[in-house]
């Protein structure tokens, strides 16, 4: 006895459906990531992107605030100028003086913090969330305390300088009492932050190696020197590249630590950094082109720091 077998076809509606899923399945794979991402890049291109491309440009022209479409084509001359421009060279030497009174006993108080935090110290949590405090304060408020702390008649500090004998300190008016007590303001602000990140980077160390070392005979410094440190390397790198662009960046705190002296730093410039410099150039001088000059040098610095950086990781990989 013969059975006949017969195929049943699908709907032909039902087989489009199928194909038209898979066919969507495979677009929703390949392109859905750039969806995701497309949001970054446009806020990007809008609001970084276009504001550095158009900074450029207006920095080889003469333009002003007043007037930002009329532009006089000048090449380099803003940059040229800023070659001979004092005030230019006496903002990067503050800039460069203060990002070290600030950024080298941060990272090392920092690191210092972490250690003491890492080692299971009792309400560590209580003490990361005071640490994390300063840097989630206003820069405003804090720097308004502070201008009352070192206030040269009623402020705390001179106060305290007086308990030992020391005469009252002219803070603000001074060039390097200016630049010590807007370093400290910054210091204040920023040394839990890099405690934390240093913290975190701590934690994913090899409990093994401080093991090894204890079994050895070495002391809870000695760990922290030849454990510790060499481990974190890589992430006080990282801090300190990132505290150079902070320091090179640096505006809110100089421009409030004097109210009186505004953008220009104190009454002999003596604490004015590149940021406070560029604002007095394009929002008090209203010289737009000049300022977009000074945004693109600051760039380019920070370009020849990265590159050395660069350069000095590559030369220690090669040689080590």
């Amino acid at each position: 006895m013969v059975s006949d077998t017969t195929t049943t076809a699908l709907p032909e509606p039902r087989t489009e459906r199928i194909a038209w899923r898979g066919r969507r399945h495979r677009w929703t794979v390949r392109w859905s990531p750039y969806a995701y991402l497309a949001p970054f890049f446009a806020f990007f291109a809008a609001f970084g992107l276009f504001p550095l491309l158009y900074t450029g440009w207006a920095s080889l022209h003469r333009v002003e605030l007043t007037a930002p479409t009329d532009m006089e084509w000048v090449g380099l001359r803003n940059f040229s100028r800023l070659l001979v421009d004092e005030f230019f060279w006496n903002a990067l030497r503050n800039t460069v003086t203060i990002g070290l009174l600030s950024t080298v006993p941060q990272l090392v108080m920092a690191l210092g913090i972490a250690h003491l935090l890492h080692h299971r110290l009792r309400g560590s949590m209580f003490f990361r969330v005071v640490a994390l405090t300063p840097y989630a304060t206003s820069v405003a408020a804090a720097t308004l305390v502070f201008v009352l702390l070192f206030g040269r008649d009623y402020g705390v500090v001179n106060w305290a300088l007086g308990l030992v004998g020391v005469d009252p300190v002219d803070w603000q008016n001074g060039t390097w009492t200016s630049q010590v007590a807007v370093s400290t303001i910054v210091i204040w602000r920023w040394t839990g932050y890099n405690a934390l990140i240093y913290l975190a980077a701590m934690q994913a160390v090899p409990d093994e190696l401080y093991e090894s070392a204890a079994l050895d005979g070495a002391s809870w410094w000695r760990q922290f020197v030849h454990v510790t440190v060499p481990s974190l390397r890589p992430t006080i790198l990282f801090t300190c590249v990132v505290s150079t662009i902070g320091a090179t960046q640096l505006f809110g705190e100089p421009l409030l630590f004097n109210g009186s002296a505004g953008a220009t730093g104190g009454s002999e410039h003596q604490f004015q950094t590149l940021g406070l410099y560029l604002y007095e150039q394009g929002w008090v001088n209203l010289h737009l082109g000049r300022a977009s000059a000074i945004a693109w040098a600051m760039f380019l610095i920070l370009v020849l720091l990265g590159a050395a950086v660069a350069l000095v990781g590559a030369y220690r990989r090669r040689t080590g």
